[in-house]
Parts: structure tokens; sequence; C-alpha cells
């Protein structure tokens, strides 16, 4: 039923109304899709500019369009220069390598970092870094005692690995979309410098971030020696991603995305899209942000016994939903599920598409194709489902 539902949602960009998606009530079915910021579909406009691009070889540095991409992503994060690459996995291995050209260097992370848990243990594989992780406190931030008592132990160790970065992730993914304190990014800078240490932020979606804190990008990337920014997330493009840093640093990033795989030709058809999603996310993310907030706070409203909303917690676009009384699979199902009886109650057929995120919560994610009235549908099938659910 998921992979229907997803061919159906496919069809047009946005949550959409569509017959013959498995319900069997004789009423059109709205899909609601939440299980993250990457399900969505370029609109007419990013469609129109990848069509219309103007390309190049990129391998060869001459695609006119992957430069000004790499160019004006430059200026609006405070960089010498970016480098475009397929995904933001790769960069963040082109980054660690960039940094960590010892074998048997020590990285240190975060233990749920993206980084760390979802991009296969490629810094290790690969690179052949070692990731010490460290606790993440609820922020998605890391104790700075801690940090600071596991940077000094390699120092002058024949034993222990050499500390040479620091990885964080903002937002941090895992933690709900928090956002790192401005103060913290600089207590941790001044600390790494005065060992020798390197930063390098995660930021996959650090305009989510930046539009969190009302402030510009530069102004978070200033604390750290190098940035990874996606745009098959918040901003909305269909692939690629860029590496940002000094000169040098992206001289020999260019050399590693070559290694890797990352070498791409005409690739102005890619960054076009990315442009446009780099034109509106002003506009975008703080709706995006909005309505998160807005579900957040009628969740809550709803005062179920079944599940808990911190809405302290709610700072970008995702919400990180505690359930206390089923198994969230079985929350999960029934949300993406429509019976007859729902539809006889309120005549629509809503299919809500969530992940379980641990064994005592869901996570749901906010982004450009899912609008304020989708939003209130999706609250109206929680309110549904749970009192199916309640006692």
């Amino acid at each position: 039923m998921l992979r229907g539902l997803a061919r159906a949602a496919a069809r047009r960009p946005g949550a959409l109304w569509t017959r013959g998606s498995g319900n069997r009530t004789g009423v059109p079915a709205h899909v609601v899709d939440l299980r993250s910021d990457t399900v969505t579909k370029p609109g007419p406009a990013m469609r129109r500019a990848m069509a219309e691009a103007v390309v190049g070889d990129d391998d060869y540095g001459e695609d006119p369009t992957v430069r000004e991409l790499q160019e004006k992503a430059a200026k609006l994060l405070g960089v010498d220069r970016t480098l475009f690459v397929p995904t933001n996995t790769m960069a963040n291995l082109i980054s660690v390598m960039c940094h960590c050209q010892r074998r048997g260097s020590q990285l240190l992370l975060g233990q749920e970092c993206h980084l760390h848990v979802y991009e296969q243990g490629g810094v290790a594989q690969i690179a052949g870094v070692h990731s010490h992780p460290l606790p993440d406190l609820p922020h998605g931030t890391l104790d700075l005692a801690e940090l600071e008592r596991v940077v000094t132990r390699g120092l002058g160790s024949p034993y222990h690995p050499v500390c040479e970065l620091i990885c964080l992730e903002n937002t941090h993914s895992s933690s709900g979309g928090r956002v790192l304190p401005i103060d913290y990014l600089r207590q941790v800078r001044l600390l790494a410098q005065s060992y020798g240490v390197r930063v390098h932020l995660d930021g996959a979606r650090l305009m989510n971030a930046a539009v969190a804190l009302h402030m510009p990008p530069a102004r978070i990337v200033e604390h750290c020696d190098s940035v990874s920014l996606c745009f098959s997330k918040g901003l909305g493009a269909p692939v690629g991603a860029l590496v940002g840093g000094p000169k040098d640093f992206i001289e020999e990033a260019w050399r590693l995305r070559k290694a890797l795989g990352g070498g791409m030709r005409q690739a102005g058809v890619l960054a076009a899209a990315a442009l446009v999603g780099l034109a509106d996310f002003e506009e975008v993310l703080p709706t995006d942000h909005k309505n998160a907030q807005r579900f957040a706070k009628g969740l809550q409203e709803l005062a179920s016994p079944i599940c808990s909303v911190d809405l302290a917690a709610v700072e970008t676009n995702m919400v990180m939903v505690r359930v206390h009384g089923p198994p969230p699979e079985e929350l999960c199902r029934r949300l993406q599920a429509v019976s007859a009886d729902e539809v006889a109650q309120t005549g629509r057929a809503v299919h809500v598409l969530l992940f379980p995120w641990t064994e005592r919560s869901v996570r749901a994610v906010w982004h450009r194709d899912v609008s304020a009235q989708d939003t209130e549908l999706v609250l109206k099938k929680w309110g549904f489902v749970l009192r199916q659910l309640g006692p």
C-alpha cells in the first residue's frame, strides 16, 4: 500500500487528490507525506529552470550554471569557495577526507548524528578515519567538558588516536530539527582552535537553522572550518549538495570528488534546480516551520494520553511525537490507512505517511509540498485515529 500511495503522490507536486489508492471507500484519497523533506517534487518554476539551464562540462569546470551556483552559495555562506557534489553524504565524506589526511585520525561527533548513523560509516570504510561518538544532549549539542577531555586524551599519547576534526550537525535531525545555539558553536570553535582541531558543520538543513535564528547563514558558518549544504531537503531540489570552505580546501575537495565518482558533466541541469531552491528559501522555510508548530500545538490540544509533544523543542520543520500507548508502527499504520468509519464521519479519505523514529516516537517533517490546509487535515486524521485507539 505504501508504494501505491507513493506512486500516487508522485504524479504531480504536493499532497494531492487521486482515485484508486486502494482504500476501497469510493471517495478520492488525499495523501500527505510527512516521512521526510526529501520527498518533495520540483514545481513548475524549478522544472522550467532545469529545462532551460545553460550547461557545459562541469568536470572541466566549464558549466556556467554550476559556476553561478557555487559563486552565489559561497557569498551566502561567507566562505572562499564551494563545490557542487551529488549528495550531502558525499559532501560530508569529502570534508572529513580533506581534514583527516592521516589514516587513523580521530573524528569526534554525536552518537545520533546523521554522519555517524546514516552514512554507512564511510569515514571508516573509505577514509580510514576513526569515529569516536559522544552522547548527544537533548538540544543536539555535545557536552563541552567531555569533548575537551577526549580531544586532549590523544595529545602526546602513543596509545590514543589523535583528534583532527569535530563534526556538528545543524539542524540536528535526530533531536527533531533542533538548532545549535550560536554561543555553543562559538565555544566549540574556541575549544577546537586551542588544540589545533578543525570543525566541520553538516549543514544539510543549514537554511532551516538560519531562518529559525533570523540571521544570515554566514553568521553560523563563520564558526566552522568547512560546511556542507543539501539542496534536496527543505530547498526542494531533486538532487545535489555542496562543500564550502577555504580555497585550498576546495581544491583538495575537487580531487576527492573525482576519486569518489562525483565528477559530473552537464550538471547545470541540476544546479539550476538548486538555484531556485536558494532563491526562495526565505519565503518557503518559515511557512514549513509555521505549519510544523501549528501541528504540534494542535496535537497538544487534543490532550490524548496516547501521545505528547514538547512544544519548546519544535524549532524548525520537524515534530517529534512521543507515543505512550501502542507501538509507533501501529500508529503509523492507522494514520496511513483509511476506514469506512473515517469516511462516514469526515467525508474524506486522508492517508498520512510517517515513519516510526524510535521504539517510542514518531517524527513528522514538514516541507514545501505540505500546505496549511494539509496540516489541518493531518490534525483531523490524528484526532480520528487517537479516538479510535483511546480508552
